[in-house]
């Protein structure tokens, strides 16, 4: 068997402050005190054993940095934000307040924090499984200051001139004159002592260089100066490294040498791929072995964003994930799959994470998306398997989470809130008590859970899904040729190395199953394959565990294709073996 391959891993999104909080109050807008909140303690050394049961390789530590929040811990040292820019009571975790610190929620000793942090990456590594945290680089927090910075470092903004929009050296853009209007609309959820004060205003996270920004906006960050005066065409100013630059470095250097091991960036593309192409190979110096995401969600700056800025994998959100939810929902098309591939094939393919949740995103459970988990069954395959990148599940996904109330300030909208204090019923139920087991779960939830942890443990032990070339079927299996095969709903593909060969047949239709005729051409069958013609060969079914039971007989290969009968939103893996 070939030797692993590397890029192909799995990575297990916890959203920290919600993963351990077993308070079951739930009360929209509750308090920290009433609703409680997740520590990095609850991440045991049992919950840990569990995820590296369960398939895991990679754990993204969501919300790990110090933040606005609405909760006073000016006790110890740490200034309170004003309410008519934090959004939630807990607050945005992409808001950060301070970049060298964490957020005090999640310690159980507040003054111990760091710590607490540090002895959860040393946990972590002691079970094999590397850590990933957020860097937000765009952005920052209305009210940013960092009290846990080094002696010597400066602070964002403390050496800016804001008498002028835009100075290649400030860290900030500016409305002169200006005062920063608080957007209609915006009603914080508890009592104002005073009035929110920002003189002169400042640009708002998400490119409003304006001083009232709308209620739609991320008015509650700042937009970051990396030298760019975009204002005025876009004008770039790189030489001398700008003073942003070099405090980013600063901050990824602090991090790496804290033991973390990739680093997911947020809104990479909002920043110029120029400094990604410095500061990426710079951290590298220090730790080649660490990685960098970019969420990003312009296709036409992938290539960039890679080849160029030096990212190790970018979020497939715009093509992927888009083309498979819609499918999932009833109304698109496999054709979108195939000119994917085309578009990232032999290129990009395996710099792509594949995922169907994250904190973004709409629970798969909810109205919103596919009101059913298993609905996606078939997409969550084809995601982790159609090429050797990594993939995500956001936890409590495989427990068919489904938000049904709202929980704060998102509003009931089949999102897991993350401005706000939680408990997730259906995760708490397998957290029990901090046991993390099926003991509580449903027989639909452990067989959910069973079949992601199948789908995991498939990825990494089958040479020809981790390290394999890609084959699409699609061509060959068009409506005419092949019985019965509708390219709309049907999808079909080849994962192949010289010493494993593998079939997937995915079957997208909601309601219906499906009975065709899957064909493998002459082509792919001896050049491709070198599978020797004077051989017979048979089709086993090896994945997954339950579809495999309706496939029991080997298939037969005809000339006329491969007879398959599948359920409605299934799929099934073959291996193509000597008979």
């Amino acid at each position: 068997m070939s030797p692993v391959n590397q890029n192909k891993f799995v990575i297990y999104q916890i959203f920290t402050r919600l993963f351990g909080n077993q308070n079951t109050t739930n009360k929209c807008y509750g308090t920290i005190e009433e609703n409680g909140s997740g520590k990095f303690n609850d991440i045991t050394d049992t919950a840990l054993k569990a995820l590296t049961d369960f398939g895991i390789t990679h754990v993204w530590y969501t919300g790990v940095l110090e933040h606005a929040t609405l909760t006073d811990y000016s006790q110890f040292g740490i200034r309170n934000d004003h309410p008519l820019i934090v959004k939630g009571i807990a607050g945005s975790p992409y808001a950060v307040k301070d970049y060298y610190d964490v957020d005090p929620d999640l310690a159980v000793d507040v003054t111990k924090r760091m710590q607490e942090f540090e002895s959860l990456i040393a946990r972590t590594h002691s079970h094999q499984l590397k850590a990933i945290i957020d860097f937000i680089p765009n952005h920052v927090a209305r009210q940013y200051h960092s009290d846990a910075r080094a002696a010597g470092v400066k602070d964002f903004g403390e050496e800016d001139d804001n008498t002028v929009s835009f100075s290649p050296s400030n860290n900030f853009y500016y409305i002169p004159n200006h005062d920063f209007i608080v957007p209609e609309g915006h009603t914080p959820p508890v009592p104002l002592a005073t009035p929110y004060h920002e003189r002169p205003a400042k640009a708002t996270g998400n490119d409003v260089f304006a001083a009232q920004p709308s209620q739609y906006d991320w008015y509650e960050t700042i937009k970051l100066n990396y030298g760019v005066d975009y204002q005025n065409g876009g004008a770039t100013h790189f030489s001398p490294i700008p003073s942003t630059w070099l405090k980013m470095y600063d901050i990824l250097k602090y991090w790496t040498e804290k033991g973390v091991d990739g680093f997911r960036c947020d809104m990479a593309e909002m920043v110029p791929v120029e400094f990604w192409a410095w500061v990426i190979p710079e951290i590298k110096k220090l730790k080649p072995e660490i990685i960098f995401i970019a969420e990003i969600y312009n296709p036409e700056q992938y290539h960039n964003y890679i080849h160029v800025g030096k990212f190790d994998y970018l979020y497939d959100k715009v093509g992927l994930y888009n083309s498979l939810r819609r499918l999932i929902e009833g109304h698109g098309t496999a054709e979108d799959i195939t000119r994917l591939w085309q578009q990232e094939s032999g290129d990009i393919s395996e710099n792509m994470l594949r995922f169907l949740e994250n904190h973004d995103e709409q629970r798969i459970a909810s109205r919103y998306f596919a009101g059913n988990p298993w609905l996606a069954i078939p997409a969550m395959t084809l995601s982790a398997t159609l090429h050797t990148g990594p993939m995500m599940v956001y936890f409590g996904q495989e427990l068919g989470v489904n938000p049904l109330v709202a929980e704060g300030f998102q509003g009931e909208d089949g999102r897991t809130t993350i401005f706000d204090y939680w408990g997730v019923t259906e995760f708490q139920q397998w957290v029990n008590g901090g046991q993390f087991n099926t003991d509580l779960l449903t027989s639909e939830q452990r067989k959910l859970r069973e079949f992601y942890e199948s789908l995991n443990h498939f990825v990494l032990t089958n040479e020809a899904v981790f390290a394999g070339e890609f084959y699409d079927l699609q061509y060959v299996n068009v409506d005419g040729q092949s019985y019965n095969y509708d390219k709309k709903i049907i999808y079909s593909y080849l994962r192949h190395t010289p010493d494993q060969k593998l079939l997937f047949i995915c079957n997208f239709n909601r309601e219906r199953a499906v009975e065709t005729n899957v064909r493998i051409p002459e082509d792919a069958w001896s050049n491709v394959l070198q599978l020797d013609s004077t051989i017979q060969y048979k089709l086993t079914p090896i994945f997954p565990a339950f579809a495999a039971k309706l496939h029991q007989q080997a298939a037969n290969i005809t000339s006329s294709g491969i007879h398959v009968e599948l359920p409605p939103a299934s799929v099934i893996v073959y291996e193509i073996v000597k008979k």
